[in-house]
């Protein structure tokens, strides 16, 4: 049988493959232009900026002394204090719901654990409640608190 080529239904066949070639070959470029050395790179149109990231004293300084009394905090050296707010902001930062952060001095005796609750928003802000037992100088103590994660990465109580 001889092909038409006027037909209203091989012109529409042809078409329609020369659709699904075109976005095959369209969708292949993205997904190229996406796979490198290094990986996958996220889908861009504009440049990329990272919101500005704090140092670690400012972020760990952000939690004020954390959560613990202050009467019992007034007892831990530097380095103990130091730890236990690093154990407050990895429970608040990193830890899934239910999983402990523990800390230990070497030399002062003193220790504890971190448990963040259930992350939820206040307003644009990720917050979380948490808490924290340790023991100083062999007495137990337990803070509870909340805090609320700023954009540059800390962590601030809430009063």
């Amino acid at each position: 049988m001889p092909r038409k080529d006027k037909d209203d239904d091989g012109m529409a066949y042809s078409v329609t493959r020369l659709a699904k070639f075109a976005c095959i070959a369209a969708l292949s470029a993205v997904v190229a232009g996406c796979i490198s050395a290094n990986g996958p790179k996220p889908l861009a149109f504009a440049s990329i900026t990272r919101p500005a990231v704090a140092s670690s004293d400012t972020i760990l300084g952000a939690l004020n002394d954390g959560i613990l009394p202050q009467s019992a905090v007034n007892g831990l050296s530097k380095p103990e204090k130091l730890r236990a707010l690093e154990a407050e902001y990895q429970a608040l930062e990193k830890t899934p719901l239910g999983q402990k952060v523990a800390w230990a001095s070497p030399v002062g005796g003193a220790s504890g654990e971190v448990t963040a609750g259930t992350p939820y928003q206040v307003g644009q802000q990720n917050c979380r409640q948490y808490t924290h037992t340790a023991t100083i100088r062999g007495a137990p103590v337990t803070g509870q608190g909340a805090a609320c994660r700023n954009p540059d990465g800390s962590w601030t109580p809430l009063s």
